[in-house]
């Protein structure tokens, strides 16, 4: 087993806290995720050390000698070392005293043994501990042949005190391509999700997205385990049918799979990118379940992409404070056909203006859309033909990953000798519409309709114009 830490100054800070530690009479360990991730080949970014055989204040004095310790996660047992990603614990005792993932009582005891400490841990992959100094591999729960095998299991019936780990399977089944054993999936069943912050929901979700190599394992994971129940606007999906010919891979539980899938095949590496598309291609055909009839002899879905728009919202708002990240995901639900659309239309320059500036990033929108067309085997992917065309068709017009900007704005009215008022909001709304038709396209041939259509407005009462030093009437425009 090779255990790489890239980063030198993690790298050197291990070496100093296991030495420090073995000097003193204890035993340090590295556990959880970089183990695991060691035994997979990849790099440690961050570190957990449990530490055997040493009193918290023991630990403590030792740890401060050598580091700055910054100590939010004392009342947890863990001190993390200030500017590194380190957390050093001791092994703890917890008890179930209250709801959701922060009910517990913590007590750390030096004298656990490594199989009594993994107990506590989620799942076997996790539940490893590796001796640097010595390069002992302790594995209590057989979490390597797990591994191995690629079987997701749980560690014990403590797994079921913190219902936060059933996410927590949804995302590592995903991440790590992991089949759930069936007693896991079992156990899970009878979890509820008690008094879980919405802040750690999304968490989960947030790493799905960001870092599922194949999302519809997770998503699998919920519907398996029946979590799915508490995600309706995902629930209605299941059975919800599609027209064979141009959806031949089923329902629109099994399309949405296959586009979380495209969509994992070709992130950016941009979180905030990735996690806004991520979430549009989730979310596209939430519409689906409230428009899909037959008529004609086909099923069609009419007006889908609009009625995506309040299941989007309420899926998104249980999980999240971002309300930027909300208003941003809807209109790639609401407009996701759109470049399809306008490519059939040959739509114009205008067009093309009025979507980037409802959709915020045309780039998006066709990230969605290239997902969406290829999740939907066993049709052949051979390209995505409209996007191309629109992310070309918005790069030329400068609004490929921006909106619109108006070029006439307020302090230029007010230039024009056109007083503050309710009435501004509709003269810069009406060049900006010209704006967006082409009408205009510099700052000069902005104000010469704007004063075209303030010179038209004098000649009306209530003249919306700062005369003589007088205030204007809030009049028409």
């Amino acid at each position: 087993m090779e255990f790489r830490i890239p980063d030198p100054k993690l790298r050197e800070a291990q070496e100093t806290i296991c030495r420090a530690v073995a000097t003193a009479g204890g035993r340090a360990y590295l556990v959880g995720g970089s183990v695991r991730d060691a035994l997979l080949g990849e790099p440690a970014k961050d570190l957990d050390i449990e530490v055997f055989g040493l009193e918290p204040d023991t630990l403590r004095g030792l740890l401060g000698e050598r580091f700055a310790l910054d100590l939010v996660g004392q009342s947890f047992g863990v001190l993390k070392i200030r500017h590194l990603d380190i957390d050093v614990s001791i092994p703890r005792r917890e008890s179930k005293r209250g709801l959701g993932h922060k009910g517990f009582e913590i007590h750390s005891d030096a004298s656990l043994t490594i199989p009594e400490a993994a107990e506590r841990r989620d799942f076997t992959i996790n539940a490893m501990a590796w001796d640097p100094l010595t390069g002992e591999l302790v594995d209590p729960a057989d979490g390597r042949r797990d591994l191995e095998r690629r079987i997701l299991r749980h560690v014990s019936a403590k797994f079921a005190e913190d219902p936060l780990r059933v996410l927590r399977g949804m995302q590592f089944a995903a991440r790590l391509e992991l089949e759930p054993a069936p007693e896991t999936i079992e156990l899970c069943r009878r979890i509820e999700p008690e008094g879980l912050a919405r802040e750690r929901i999304f968490d989960e979700w947030k790493k799905l997205i960001l870092s599922g190599r194949t999302i519809s394992r997770g998503l699998n994971f919920l519907r398996n385990c029946g979590w799915i129940r508490y995600y309706p606007e995902l629930e209605v999906l299941i059975d919800c049918p599609q027209d064979p010919e141009w959806h031949p891979e089923g329902d629109v539980w099994i399309h949405t799979l296959h586009v979380m899938d495209a969509f994992a095949d070709e992130r950016l590496g941009d979180d905030w990118e990735d996690l806004i598309v991520g979430f549009g291609c989730l979310c596209h055909d939430l519409g689906k379940p409230a428009t899909t009839a037959f008529e004609d002899g086909r099923i069609r879905s009419k007006g889908h992409e609009e009625e995506g728009e309040p299941p989007t919202r309420s899926f998104l708002e249980r999980m999240s404070h971002q309300q930027r990240l909300v208003d941003q995901v809807v209109p790639l639900v609401r407009e996701h056909l759109k470049p399809t659309v306008l490519f059939h239309a040959k739509a114009g320059p205008a067009a093309i203006r009025r979507l980037a500036r409802r959709v915020g990033r045309i780039d998006r929108l066709v990230r969605v859309g290239r997902a969406d067309h290829r999740g939907r085997p066993p049709i052949p992917f051979e390209g995505f033909p409209p996007g191309d065309w629109l992310l070309q068709q918005a790069e030329a017009l400068q609004v490929a990953e921006n909106k619109p900007k108006p070029i006439v704005m307020g302090r230029h009215l007010i230039d024009l000798g056109l007083a503050p008022g309710p009435h501004f909001k509709q003269l810069l709304e009406t060049c900006f519409e010209a704006q967006l038709d082409g009408t205009f396209a510099d700052l000069d041939a902005g104000l010469e309709m704007a004063r075209g259509l303030i010179e038209s407005a004098g000649s009306e009462p209530n003249l919306p114009l700062a005369r003589n030093g007088e205030s204007p009437s809030p009049g028409a425009l």
